[in-house]
């Protein structure tokens, strides 16, 4: 399963003005120019998720973004695909429903979703940004890793086009009902930093090449229907968050649990943000790359090695 790497602080996030003052980070390159987006227009979305296509999550965002003016098209997997990370299917084929207008349910995963989209129902334009969400539940720390909402935004990036990974939840499980709630504020919210992304746009690109955003919003209140503290531009916190649990039947087979072990949270961090009622937006990209410090560790490494 590949790996996405999330860029250090970076002043283009926007909605944060804590940041002012800060340097923005390396963009890595994409593998195709971005599409422009017509100033003050309305985007073309790509939505997808990893909930399938019939989740509330993307059923709410496709009506809020729809509301907002954009042209939304949902291409997502056919059945709930949690978890995949950035895994694409190695198959001779791949069904693909097309169930109702403006609706593409791909037998696969996130990443087979986008890519499908891409190639066939965006073939002869790019879609302005892939959406990715919003997932049931939070995509933050080692959970960003596997996470097929925040794959489907990555493979988005790695074919240039511009990325948001959604997803609604806190590190305590409270009921669906409330999960499902709390989807309110975190669509108006994404509303809002879409808007903020294209106004700062204007004729370029959405986002910095190779760049994308992990987006993290809390439950708040009892109902969930409660109004986040702030927003926080973050990072992905190091730490693991669920560890397995295996224990031996005794015939060849082994019992597997999971369970949230929390650690302290890093300071400035994606679990630190959410924990404290906060949006969390950290920006990603979708390679393996590092930055300087990690290079150089590299080149010391090998230094005086020969084949």
């Amino acid at each position: 399963m590949r790996r996405k790497r999330v860029l250090p602080l970076a002043a283009l996030l926007l909605c944060a003005p804590a940041l002012a003052g800060t340097a923005p980070a390396a963009a890595a390159p994409q593998t195709a120019p971005a599409p422009a987006p017509a100033s003050g227009g309305p985007l073309r979305i790509l939505l997808t998720n990893d909930d399938g296509y019939d989740a509330p999550g993307i059923r709410k965002a496709f009506e809020r973004l729809t509301a907002a003016g954009h042209d939304v098209t949902i291409v997502a997997p056919l059945t709930n695909q949690s978890g995949t990370g950035t895994k694409v299917m190695n198959a001779p084929s791949v069904t693909v429903k097309h169930p109702e207008p403006k609706v593409w349910a791909v037998d696969g995963t996130p990443g087979d979703s986008v890519a499908f989209g891409l190639a066939e129902v965006f073939a002869e334009r790019a879609p302005d940004l892939v959406v990715s969400g919003t997932n049931f539940g939070p995509n933050v720390a080692a959970l960003a890793t596997h996470s097929g909402t925040v794959g489907g935004a990555v493979t988005a990036l790695e074919h240039g086009v511009p990325a948001i990974a959604l997803s609604t939840g806190g590190l305590s499980v409270p009921d669906p009902v409330t999960t499902v709630n709390a989807m309110g504020p975190t669509l108006d919210f994404a509303v809002k930093l879409i808007d903020r992304l294209c106004s700062r746009a204007r004729s370029g690109p959405l986002l910095p090449k190779g760049v994308g955003l992990n987006v993290n919003h809390p439950v708040v209140g009892t109902d969930g229907k409660g109004k986040a503290a702030g927003v926080s531009a973050t990072f992905q916190d190091p730490q693991t968050v669920l560890e397995p649990d295996f224990t031996d039947a005794g015939d060849g087979t082994w019992k597997m649990t999971v369970k949230v072990a929390l650690r302290p949270a890093a300071r400035g961090g994606d679990v630190e943000a959410v924990s404290a009622g906060r949006i969390s937006v950290s920006p990603m990209n979708g390679d393996w790359n590092t930055g300087p410090a990690d290079q150089a560790v590299t080149y010391a490494l090998i230094s005086g090695l020969r084949p």
